[in-house]
Order: C-alpha cells, then structure tokens, then sequence
C-alpha cells in the first residue's frame, strides 16, 4: 500500500529573477486568527488517555481528521478548479503526485486533493490496515503509513488557507477551519507526526494560532523567524 503516497521532493533553481514580494496573508489578520468554534484547549484533548491503545488513538483522531478535512475542503471545491489552481500550491511551494510507478505527476490542486482523498479512504476503509473488528492487529507499516497521510492532509489544509480563504471568510467558515487547522497540528506536533520541515511553509499561522492552545512551548515545528527567508524561491516537492 506504500505507492498510494510515493513522493518526493525537489529544490528548485533559482532562475535569476527578483523574487515576487509575497502578498499580504489574509489569513494571518488578528480580526480572522482569533476566530474559533471553540475555546476548548486542545492541548489535553490530543494527549492520549490512559488504557488507550496508541495505534487504536492515532487510527480514531486520523480517520477523523481525514472526515473534517475532507469536508472542510468540500465547502470550497467549486472554487478550486484547473483553471483558478492549475498547480498544488501553498505560498511559494509547488507540489507532485507520484504514480505507483514513481513517475512525477504535475496536477492541478484538485486532482492532487482527489489522489490525496481517493488514497487515504481505501487505507481507512482497510480492514487490514485501519482495523475495527476485536482481535485484529495492526500492521507494521501502521505509524508510517498515518505520518505519510498526516502529511498530505496537512497539504490540503495549506492550500485552503493558501489559495481560499478569501471562500472561506465569504462562507464564514473561518472559525471552522482555524479551529480544525489548531486541532490537526497540536495532534500531529504531540505524535511527531509530520516533519516540522514539512510543515515550516505555514509556521506563521501556526505560530498564531496554536500559541494560545498551550502549544508554545512544544519545540517541535518551531522556525517561523526563518520561513519566510526559505520561501523567497518556488520550491518544489
């Protein structure tokens, strides 16, 4: 099940020209950022409770995030089209599919979301992979297989922000997706998910919000001082 996430990443070349100076995040505005469906703290509700089983945690909490995600981008598809989103990008960064082949796939952002999707619901509808029936083990390949999908939901969550929020504020589903956005990175940050290299893209937001959800003083995914230097050139991955 390994080649339904085959990907990798690539440094672009500098091609000589000034770089474009980014545009005013409208996402990171205090009016938007402090907006939330809840005042829960999520710090304690991502921490696993004793007597759970920790593959049992990480399978419940990632079938779900992948459900929110999936919904939370719904409520923007008919914006995200070929031709508003002809590449998968967050800010500066660009991202391929790879087929089971290895083979790079350049992809509008909504056939990506619909590989990422179309993936992850045959793992978590996989018996053998996201088991629901007593008795039935995991497998070995469990925890890499829920980091590989944590990273590309994350890509989606980025791109929402990225290239829709401006949807999203218009639907007023900000506070939805400010406070799914918190919840999934405390998450992914309390089970060393992700790399923090990964997630570096949107350590502005982040930093933003999840400071106020006790999360500051998790060291993990800390670089907002040096991401917007490391954006100043397209990247690709």
């Amino acid at each position: 099940l390994s080649f339904l996430f085959s990907c990798r990443k690539s440094k672009g070349k500098p091609n000589g020209k000034k770089p474009a100076p980014e545009e005013k995040k409208l996402y990171l505005e205090p009016e938007y950022t402090k907006s939330r469906i809840t005042d829960f703290e999520f710090k304690e509700l991502v921490m696993l409770p004793r007597e759970i089983d920790l593959n049992e945690w990480l399978a419940s909490n990632t079938t779900t995030f992948f459900h929110h995600i999936n919904l939370q981008y719904s409520t923007i598809s008919e914006f995200c089209t070929g031709e508003s989103c002809q590449t998968m990008a967050v800010c500066n960064t660009q991202y391929y599919w790879y087929d089971e082949r290895g083979k790079k796939i350049k992809c509008t952002a909504p056939q990506y979301v619909d590989f990422v999707m179309s993936s992850v619901q045959k793992l978590v509808t996989d018996e053998d992979v996201f088991p629901t029936k007593y008795g039935k083990e995991f497998p070995n390949s469990f925890e890499s297989l829920v980091k590989k999908i944590c990273k590309y939901l994350f890509h989606v969550l980025a791109h929402i922000y990225s290239s829709h929020f401006k949807e999203t504020l218009a639907l007023e589903l900000h506070g939805h997706l400010n406070t799914l956005y918190t919840h999934f990175i405390l998450f992914i940050r309390e089970f060393n998910l992700v790399d923090p290299k990964e997630t570096t893209i949107m350590d502005d937001l982040t930093e933003v919000l999840c400071s106020s959800s006790g999360s500051s003083s998790n060291g993990s995914g800390n670089g907002s001082s040096n991401s917007a230097g490391a954006q100043n050139h397209v990247k690709e991955r």
